[in-house]
């Protein structure tokens, strides 16, 4: 058997071509295929603005500048994530706090964030970032409903979960990243993921003022649209169609039109690739159902975009290499970003999280991508299931 990633992406003679054509084409960035893709996205989403992004970890960045994050600010989110989700805070100055995960679903646990909360007065923190993690909706309405009562805002991490949805206790559907409960919401275009666009990230909002706010941020600050200039000052010369504003400092986070071409191409067959994400999933649990192998299976009103399939065991190091030797080559997400030796530096350390930290002891992703076939996947199900029993 061929060795087996965790994540593949999957190019197609469409992607290809779509590629292609802005390389002939007069625009290889700042063109049409930026807004092309951003209008599509959020159509897809169901938000009202997106903006294209050089990738997820920028983007995370560019919107803790938008909500206002600097030195003293304080935000909340979880330790079972890609660092970036924490790493975004300290870009800008702000302090990161970390809350417990949930055993039963390893997301961000709202009782744990309610308790933190209420060991501080209120405006001590100034946001939440819930990240959907594997592909598993954090529960947004129930986390708008805390940070409204806190005054806080929140930022969604939905790298993992484009295509994915929660219906609410009021019986309302809400797509990630949508729109309708967090502030903003970021996405990653990562190969691994469910679009791959090389590198490349997005940012939904149906918030006009950050959106536009967002749009000068990704572009060094600057703007060139008249409607947005400052008044000139006296003596200035007469200004003509050159002119251009540095209003704040901003970064060079823009999305190229090649990646956005790959992004929209991809885009097209989302939904099928979601649904064979589900069926893979459904397959593997079926399989371990009766074993030792702990799955994670969301309840009906969750509609899981699985970007991870995530088991826990006992033996995890053993089944690791086990599976190495099989050609099999399951990962770890994530170890728990407070134990990183920068975190620790920050005086977090080993027990703060104990939810975080079993869970991290005993997590495996398995292999997880729209084109694994069946036979890989039987291959893969035989070999945990031939660790289990040795």
């Amino acid at each position: 058997m061929s060795p087996i990633p965790y994540g593949r992406q999957h190019i197609t003679d469409e992607d290809i071509a779509a590629v292609a054509e802005v390389l002939r084409g007069p625009f290889l960035t700042q063109g049409p295929h930026i807004v092309a893709f951003e209008s599509a996205f959020a159509t897809y989403i169901g938000s009202q603005y997106a903006v294209a992004i050089a990738n997820g970890t920028a983007a995370l960045h560019l919107c803790c500048m938008a909500l206002g994050v600097k030195e003293g600010t304080r935000v909340i989110t979880t330790p079972i994530t890609f660092s970036a989700s924490a790493n975004c805070v300290r870009y800008c100055g702000g302090e990161v706090h970390f809350a417990d995960v949930d055993p039963e679903t390893a997301l961000l646990d709202i009782n744990a964030v309610r308790a933190l909360l209420e060991q501080h007065p209120k405006g001590y923190f100034s946001g939440i970032i819930p990240v959907d993690f594997a592909g598993y909706p954090v529960d947004f309405a129930a986390f708008r409903q805390l940070a409204d009562e806190y005054g806080l805002w929140l930022l969604e991490d939905a790298c993992h979960a484009p295509g994915g949805s929660f219906t609410d206790s009021a019986g309302i559907n809400h797509r990630c990243g949508d729109g309708s409960l967090a502030e903003l919401a970021i996405f990653s275009f990562h190969p691994v993921k469910h679009i791959a666009a090389g590198e490349g990230g997005m940012i939904t909002t149906n918030d006009e003022a950050l959106y536009k706010h967002l749009l000068r941020l990704r572009t060094h600050g600057i703007t060139n649209k008249p409607n947005e200039f400052t008044e000139p000052y006296p003596g200035e010369p007469e200004r003509g169609g050159w002119y251009m504003e540095l209003q704040e400092l901003g970064y060079n986070y823009r999305l190229t039109d090649m990646q956005a071409a790959l992004g929209a191409s991809q885009l097209q067959r989302a939904d099928a690739m979601l649904a064979r994400r589900q069926e893979i999933a459904k397959r593997y649990d079926e399989a371990f159902a009766g074993t030792n192998v702990t799955t994670i299976v969301p309840p009906a009103n969750v509609n899981h975009a699985y970007h991870l399939y995530v088991i826990q065991v006992d033996d995890r190091k053993g089944l690791y290499d086990f599976l190495r030797t099989k050609n099999i080559m399951a990962q770890v997400h994530y170890i728990p970003v407070h134990l990183m030796p920068y975190y620790r530096e920050f005086g977090w350390k080993p027990g703060d999280f104990p939810n975080a930290e079993r869970y991290y002891a005993r997590c495996l992703s398995l292999p997880m991508f729209p084109t694994l076939t069946d036979e890989e996947q039987q291959y893969v199900i035989e070999s945990v299931k031939e660790f289990l029993i040795a």
